[in-house]
């Protein structure tokens, strides 16, 4: 090689380091010179919701420069303008958006319902966003979502970190390779949730604590007067604001299903619960998805398939090939594949797959790897993906492991779970149309039966329970559902 062209070890060693953690550095002439964003600069970075486990993510992104912090609740919210102070902060996000334009990319960790209207007017500003999970608070959103994200070419993600783990890749090579062949049956479970539900929205109102903007917080739901039940945290439990345990764990949980078995649209879904009520959802949930076929892989085929979820502490059978005393999963659930020649099980965010009987991974010779690895997923890898796909261009971007292409159905089938348990007193299998997002067997006529008050009492040594239920119409009680009313003054989207 000529003085010019000479590689030296230094600079060999330095670019090996970068591969192996799964950056590629470019010299800043291939690509701001072209008018992109150059990997070796900084991103600006904005957090919408960075009280709870948007600190985390912001955290994990300190690589780049966080000029912007916007929460509802100010002392919630307190540490984290603490380990940035620099940072300008907010409490509208709307505000934020309008006023602060040095903004190229968008961190939300927001409660649910205000995930979609948040990350939408990002996009259609052309930033980059990283959504924590649920994507959204209906099946419409996840689906205006993923199609808005990718008409503006924006870079996206989804905060649900096992998709970028060793774990979901495991699982879908060996799928792949015919392992456990032909795959026609999946149990999910979680152990959550682990916060109240099931309760009636308080009587009496509390004064709003000197920090929180309560009427930001409500955002686009319903408004309803303050009380400590919906804040911090506790609001997951709740109608208006949360998607409950589907909603927090669906995500981790039916990520390894939904990708490696290649999954969409399910054709039908039914559920049943323990009790919920007008204001909050059930503490336990068993659904059942149908999906139908799908193209057939070069080494196995891909049959229809019955996805069951489980939660609030039902589970599913146990396999005969655990031993007695083996654990199903993990603390924070799992999933169980059942092929014609094997089973597969994991814990939570496809941690820890193992053949079943645990004793065939003795013997067990892997397939070969076919997919992109991400260097330390759980401890920043998930985000720092997203941040290097916010680098490239759009033209010849590698996307993120969890963009919204394939977030948006996974998140669709979550919130269609969701729906299947308010729905469940119709009594019927529903046979769903993904593609236009609407029920094909629930009539004109039919109508919902929901509980809107419950009081227990003992009369005469003898307990009994008196309810008493509302009943609405299912059909345009079902499309508000798909596709929130949001409440008068927010942009509907």
């Amino acid at each position: 090689m000529n003085k010019k062209n000479k590689l030296t070890r230094r600079k060999f060693i330095g670019d090996t380091a970068a591969t192996v953690a799964g950056i590629t550095i470019l010299p800043s002439n291939v690509v701001a010179g072209l008018g992109h964003k150059s990997p070796n600069d900084k991103l600006n970075i904005a957090g919408i919701g960075v009280g709870g486990y948007g600190y985390v993510n912001l955290r994990n992104m300190e690589t780049e420069n966080i000029v912007a912090l916007c929460d509802v609740d100010w002392d919630y919210a307190g540490n984290t303008f603490k380990r940035w102070p620099m940072a300008k902060q907010y409490k509208d996000f709307r505000i934020m958006l309008e006023e602060q334009k040095n903004i190229d990319a968008v961190v939300i960790a927001t409660p649910d319902h205000t995930h979609a209207m948040s990350a939408m007017l990002a996009i259609r500003q052309g930033k980059h966003v990283f959504v924590q999970q649920p994507l959204s608070h209906s099946i419409y959103e996840s689906r205006i979502l993923a199609e808005t994200a990718q008409r503006y070419g924006v870079a996206t993600q989804l905060g649900n970190q096992g998709n970028s783990g060793e774990g979901i890749r495991k699982i879908c090579e060996w799928i792949w390779a015919g392992t456990i062949g032909e795959i026609t049956h999946v149990d999910t479970w979680t152990t959550k949730p682990n916060w109240p539900q099931n309760n009636f929205a308080p009587e009496r109102s509390r004064r709003v604590p000197r920090d929180l903007d309560w009427e930001l917080f409500v955002g686009p739901a319903p408004f309803r007067e303050y009380n400590p039940v919906y804040h911090p945290f506790t609001w997951r439990g709740w109608w208006d604001f949360g998607s409950g345990a589907l909603g927090d764990m669906g995500t981790h949980i039916l990520d390894p299903v939904f990708k490696a078995l290649k999954l969409v649209h399910p054709g039908s879904v039914e559920a049943s619960s323990s009790e919920f009520n007008t204001d909050s959802l059930p503490n336990s949930e068993f659904i059942r998805f149908e999906f139908p076929r799908r193209d057939n892989l070069p080494k196995v085929a891909m049959p229809a398939v019955s996805v069951h979820w489980y939660d609030g502490g039902w589970m599913p059978s146990r396999p005969n090939e655990l031993k007695d005393g083996e654990m199903m999963g993990d603390n924070n659930g799992g999933c169980i594949f059942y092929g014609t020649h094997g089973k597969i099980m994991c814990g939570a965010f496809a941690n820890n797959p193992t053949l079943l009987p645990t004793s065939e991974m003795e013997h067990f010779q892997e397939p070969a790897r076919s997919i992109r690895r991400i260097f330390n997923p759980s401890e920043g890898g998930h985000e720092q993906d997203w941040v290097r796909a916010c680098k490239e261009p759009k033209e010849t971007r590698l996307d993120s492991s969890s963009n919204f292409i394939y977030a948006g159905p996974l998140n669709e089938t979550i919130m269609l779970g969701i729906l299947a348990v308010r729905l469940q007193s119709l009594n019927r299998k529903l046979i769903w149309d993904g593609p236009n997002m609407r029920f094909s067997n629930i009539g004109s006529t039919d109508i919902i039966r929901v509980l809107s008050k419950s009081n227990f009492e003992v009369v005469n040594g003898n307990p009994r329970t008196n309810n008493e239920y509302i009943t609405l119409p299912a059909l345009p009680t079902a499309q508000e559902w798909i596709r929130h009313n949001y409440r008068q003054g927010w942009e509907q989207i």
